[in-house]
C-alpha cells in the first residue's frame, strides 16, 4: 500500500472546519531551570493538548471522522473501540453531531474514563480482549450500519490529529525538534505530516513503551506489525498493532521512535507535576521519559515543541503513578538509563 501523507492544503481545509467545536489549545514555553539545564539550555515548549474537550487529542480524531460521515449514515450512529481516551472523544464527538454512539471497552478500562464515557451519553459494551472487541465493532458496523470510529487508523483520523502539529509549529515556527507520544500512530501520524509541510527540517520524534513498540517495530520492519501481548501502565499507549495508512505516513514523515521502561514513564510524570506544574496521565509523561534518555543527546540545546497529550486518569491512580515516579526521577534528570 502506498501512502502520500496530506498536503498543507488539506491539513489546513480540515483544521478550518473543525475549529468552531475545537478549542484551539495553548502553546507555553516551560519555565522549569532544572529541566531546561538538563537538556542543555534547551527552550522547551509544552502544547498544552490534555486542555482539549475530553481532556485529550482524540477528541481531534473522533470529530474529523463524525464530520465526513454521509447524511444518509449519520442516523444509524457509531460505535468505537477504546481502552478509554478513545471511547471518551468518540462519544462526545457523536453527542455533539446528535448521533449514537455503542463504543466496545475492553474489561481493563480504569473505571474514570468508562464514567466518562458514560456521561458522554454512549451505549458501553465490555469485551475482555482487543481482538473481541474490535471483533465486535465490526459486528456492530454490519448489523446495525454504525460507521466505526478507529481509534487510530484513517486519512479523516490522521487529519483531525494533524491540527496538534499545526497550532504547535503556527506557535512556535522555528522549533528544531518536536516530540510525541505514540500509541497507534494516530496522533504522530497527523502532527509530523503538519510539522514536515510547514517546517521540513524540524525533527519528528515518537516515544512508545517497551512493552507497547509496535510503531518502532514496524519502521524498523519496513511494514506494519502486531504484537503478541501489550504490557505496560500507559493503557493509552497500548495499542498492539501499527495499520497501514498510519503507518505510511510515519514512514513518511516521523524522524525516529524510541521506546522508554515505564519506570521512566512514572519519573516524567513526576517531573510534569514539579517541574511544569502539570497534573497529566502516564501516556504524556512518556516525552519528558524519552526527552531525558534516549533522545538527551539530540534535544540538547535546541528549541523543542512537546505535545502534552492528555490528562484523563483519576487521583488515586494519579497518586500511585506519581509515587512511584519518584524513585526514578533523580536518576532520569541525572540521565542514568532507567531499564
Amino acid at each position: 500500500m502506498t501512502v502520500s501523507p496530506p498536503n498543507l492544503h488539506q491539513l489546513r481545509a480540515r483544521h478550518r472546519e473543525l475549529a468552531g467545536t475545537l478549542i484551539r489549545t495553548p502553546t507555553v514555553r516551560c519555565a522549569s531551570d532544572k529541566l531546561r539545564t538538563a537538556l542543555g539550555d534547551a527552550d522547551i515548549h509544552l502544547k498544552l493538548e490534555m486542555l482539549q474537550h475530553t481532556g485529550s487529542f482524540k477528541a481531534r480524531g473522533a470529530l474529523s471522522v463524525v464530520a465526513a460521515i454521509p447524511q444518509a449514515d449519520r442516523n444509524k450512529g457509531i460505535t468505537a473501540v477504546s481502552a478509554g481516551n478513545h471511547a471518551i472523544a468518540a462519544a462526545w464527538a457523536a453527542r455533539r453531531a446528535g448521533i449514537s454512539a455503542k463504543v466496545v471497552l475492553m474489561a481493563s478500562v480504569n473505571a474514570y474514563r468508562l464514567a466518562l464515557t458514560k456521561a458522554e451519553g454512549a451505549e458501553v459494551v465490555i469485551k475482555k480482549t482487543p481482538a473481541e472487541a474490535f471483533a465486535h465493532a465490526a459486528k456492530l458496523a454490519e448489523t446495525e450500519g454504525r460507521t466505526f470510529v478507529h481509534p487510530f487508523e484513517g486519512v479523516d483520523t490522521t487529519l483531525g490529529a494533524a491540527g496538534v502539529g499545526l497550532e504547535l509549529i503556527d506557535d512556535v515556527p522555528d522549533l528544531d525538534a518536536v516530540v510525541v507520544s505514540v500509541g497507534g500512530g494516530g496522533l504522530i501520524s497527523g502532527v509530523s505530516s503538519a510539522i514536515k509541510a510547514v517546517n521540513p527540517t524540524c525533527q519528528v520524534y515518537g516515544v512508545e513503551p517497551v512493552g507497547a513498540d509496535s510503531l518502532a517495530r514496524s519502521l524498523a520492519r519496513g511494514e506494519p506489525v502486531s504484537l503478541d501481548t501489550v504490557d505496560t501502565l500507559a493503557d493509552s499507549l497500548g495499542a498492539p498493532m501499527a495499520l497501514p495508512y498510519g503507518f505510511g505516513v510515519n514512514q513518511k514523515c516521523v524522524d525516529d521512535v524510541v521506546t522508554v521502561t515505564d519506570e521512566a514513564i512514572c519519573a516524567g510524570l513526576a517531573l510534569f507535576q514539579e517541574e511544569a506544574k502539570l497534573a497529566v496521565e502516564p501516556a504524556a509523561g512518556a516525552i519528558f521519559a524519552a526527552a531525558l534518555d534516549p533522545l538527551r543527546d539530540r534535544l540538547a540545546g535546541k528549541k523543542i515543541g512537546f505535545v502534552v497529550c492528555g490528562a484523563n486518569i483519576d487521583a488515586q491512580s494519579y497518586a500511585q503513578v506519581l509515587q512511584r515516579g519518584q524513585k526514578y526521577l533523580k536518576p532520569l534528570l541525572s540521565g542514568a538509563a532507567l531499564t
